[in-house]
């Protein structure tokens, strides 16, 4: 867990994140967990993610150098990295190894987060890319479970069920919400 000082520098980090990214001009939005907290899951523990559009990522990192952020490339070819006082701010501009769509900016909902208004990603595009991520080396329902049941409401399970039809740890975390009561059967 980050302590009281880590949690400061890493919400610095996403402000500065968000503030830098909005002055770019480009399309972008709080995503992960930050983005789940933003909507009412439990407060994250580790970091701070945003999504881009992978033809604006030299757009983004010179904004995010120029707001003062250190920024360093991963073995991953899908995120670039940027530090704010050791804090940890996670910038993909893919997901579940995709290009970004613009519409997925566009169903994003403007809310403040930390004192400042952001993009955030839709509720139901946050459980997609959350459950579709999802496979023999990586299937934590514990963590999933609290988001989903903080997020309910607030998303289109039918979607999300089509969205990962082909996953089937996807689809056995959607059971079992099922069969937890906290989302209705098909």
């Amino acid at each position: 867990m980050v302590e009281h000082a880590g949690r400061e520098a890493l919400q610095d980090g996403l402000r500065k994140t968000a503030v830098a990214l909005g002055k770019a001009e480009i399309p972008y939005a709080l995503c992960g967990t930050y983005a789940a907290w933003a909507r009412g899951a439990p407060e994250p523990l580790h970091d701070a993610d945003f999504v881009i559009r992978e033809e604006d990522v030299d757009v983004a990192r010179k904004a995010l150098e120029e707001a003062g952020l250190e920024l360093r490339d991963p073995a991953e070819d899908w995120l670039f990295k940027a530090y704010n006082d050791g804090q940890l701010v996670d910038v993909l501009f893919r997901m579940v190894g995709e290009p970004v769509p613009m519409d997925v900016f566009e169903r994003c909902d403007v809310l403040e987060v930390l004192a400042v208004r952001m993009p955030v990603l839709s509720a139901t595009d946050l459980m997609s890319t959350k459950l579709r991520v999802l496979h023999e080396h990586y299937c934590d329902y514990a963590r999933l479970l609290p988001v989903a049941r903080a997020l309910r409401e607030q998303v289109d399970w039918d979607l999300v069920r089509r969205e990962c039809t082909d996953n089937p740890f996807a689809s056995n975390f959607l059971h079992l919400l099922a069969d937890l009561e906290i989302i209705e059967r098909p």
